[in-house]
């Protein structure tokens, strides 16, 4: 028994709309469907939603619920900002680039690029408060993997014990992986 791969990923937005729109026009998603009802189907409650669903490539899909009955929507206030987020890869440095020109010629505030060693990202919010990041692979990218994979129980054992950050992948940000 192994799980194939994510269905699809789905958060709550305020207007349906106007979330597809910005998907489509910063993000160059296409608008995959749109299921609405009025009845939900798994627990038969009374709730009338708009479910949308964006291509979010490789096979993956976004997907977004609009519920006009329901409060307005929030976060988690015991949880720092940027901890919730949605991440996407892109090919590489030049589209991330390309991606953080775009955005923000379109008004949208852009943090980054940022080396995580591993791979370099930015992050901004969508119109619904949602954190968002692309990724692009590090040069070195095979030979970090590779690392990181001989330390990770380690590391996972060192945390589980101490609640500290472990050493263990302390190269990810030394001289000689640095852009």
């Amino acid at each position: 028994m192994k799980i194939e791969r994510i269905h699809h990923v789905a958060y709550r937005c305020k207007d349906a709309k106007e979330t597809v729109l910005w998907y489509q026009t910063m993000m160059n998603m296409d608008f995959v469907l749109a299921i609405s009802e009025d009845l939900v189907p798994s627990t038969k409650a009374s709730d009338p939603y708009m479910h949308v669903f964006l291509d979010a490539g490789g096979g993956n899909v976004l997907a977004f619920f609009e519920l006009p009955t329901q409060p307005e929507m929030g976060r988690d206030p015991n949880t720092p900002d940027w901890v919730q987020h949605i991440a996407f890869r892109v090919k590489d440095r030049a589209e991330l680039l390309e991606f953080r020109n775009h955005l923000e010629s379109k008004g949208v505030d852009v943090l980054g690029v940022t080396d995580h060693g591993a791979f370099h990202s930015i992050y901004f919010f969508d119109p619904n408060g949602h954190r968002l990041e692309l990724a692009c692979p590090d040069p070195h990218e095979e030979m970090i993997h590779k690392r990181l994979d001989a330390v990770k129980w380690e590391m996972l054992e060192e945390w589980s014990r101490t609640k500290r950050a472990p050493k263990q992948a302390s190269f990810l940000h030394a001289s000689e992986f640095q852009q």
